[in-house]
């Protein structure tokens, strides 16, 4: 009789700020041979993919360090690594934006294990893990076109539609008012390119929670780096 062939063991970075929930994570997958977690970070940049070459990421949403989702996912699948989103988030917006940025896959932290190993494994063949969160994600965003923000006006938007102030937003991001105000004019000109209009504030709050930058109540979601004069 012929020897079995072995699986082939799929390297696998973590992002996870919550040592409990990284920790868990990995001794969880440790009963799965063909599953090797090789990395746990607690931000993006934090990373070295170059050092520790991975065949897929696995991101949570909400980082602490006031990352927006959609940059860091940007951000990998930039680097060439696939990404699969492991998360307790709630809002729709926020799964909707990461389903729109690129990522293979939605996994609720709720979901059991098994689920999430299927889904791994799937992710890192490159196949599309398409669960009922994904589905919503992909049926919610008809109509939605992408304004095509950079990461500095998501970053304003962020701020300002969140309730922030324009001298505020100012001083958070090392900025004149007068050059907030620039921005601001050049986001609502997007949105309107894209046919989704943005006249008052309250429509750039509208369109802030469904491009995932804040939850529906205008908490941020990751707003980018948040400092005032002299701040790192």
């Amino acid at each position: 009789m012929g020897e079995t062939a072995e699986l082939p063991v799929l390297r696998v970075a973590l992002v996870e700020d919550h040592q409990i929930v990284a920790v868990g994570f990995a001794e969880l997958l440790r009963e799965y041979p063909d599953i090797n977690v090789v990395t746990v970070s607690s931000t993006v940049t934090a990373l070295d993919l170059a050092a520790t070459p991975v065949d897929l990421v696995v991101l949570d949403l909400r980082l602490g360090d006031g990352s927006s989702a959609t940059d860091n996912i940007r951000s990998l699948l930039d680097a060439g690594v696939d990404v699969l989103i492991l998360t307790a988030a709630e809002d729709p917006n926020l799964i909707r934006a990461a389903a729109k940025a690129g990522v293979l896959g939605i996994v609720r932290k709720s979901q059991p294990v098994e689920e999430l190993v299927e889904a791994i494994r799937d992710a890192a063949s490159g196949a599309t893990v398409a669960g009922l969160d994904w589905a919503a994600a992909i049926d919610g965003d008809a109509g939605l076109a992408d304004a095509g923000l950079s990461a500095r006006e998501r970053e304003i938007l962020a701020l300002y539609a969140s309730g922030e102030k324009a001298q505020s937003v100012a001083y958070l991001t090392n900025l004149s008012k007068s050059t907030v105000a620039n921005y601001v004019s050049r986001i609502r000109a997007k949105y309107a390119n894209a046919g989704r209009p943005a006249h008052t504030k309250v429509d750039l709050h509208r369109r802030a929670a469904e491009d995932g930058l804040i939850t529906e109540g205008g908490q941020r979601l990751g707003d980018g780096i948040r400092r005032g004069p002299g701040r790192a």
